[in-house]
């Protein structure tokens, strides 16, 4: 459809080079941020404890924790906050986009 006849690759423009490079950037980022979030899980590890001149060191005592947190409610109203925001933010550059669109083409 937009095939160029004469063998050259058309030029892009500054604002074309400015958006792939910016484009590119992002995905690199979000990379090495994915690799740094899931590098100290990945090395997490059970450390053994040599046992002690006495024989092997008793287990300390788990604490529960039965006070605080966040109730089930507050978390549900956070998810549709943040799924209402991608909507609009989707909707926002759907439109903003079909409206470039419309005004080159």
């Amino acid at each position: 459809m937009f095939t160029s006849l004469t063998g050259r690759a058309p030029r892009l423009s500054a604002t074309t080079r400015l958006r792939r490079i910016t484009a590119a950037l992002a995905v690199v980022t979000a990379g090495l941020l994915a690799v740094a979030a899931a590098v100290p899980a990945a090395s997490a590890a059970i450390i053994p404890v040599p046992d002690g001149p006495y024989g092997p060191a008793p287990a300390a005592p788990v604490p529960v924790i039965t006070v605080g947190g966040m109730p089930g409610w507050q978390i549900t109203v956070i998810a549709l906050a943040a799924a209402l925001a991608a909507a609009a933010a989707a909707v926002f550059l759907d439109r903003a986009r079909a409206s470039r669109r419309a005004a080159t083409g």
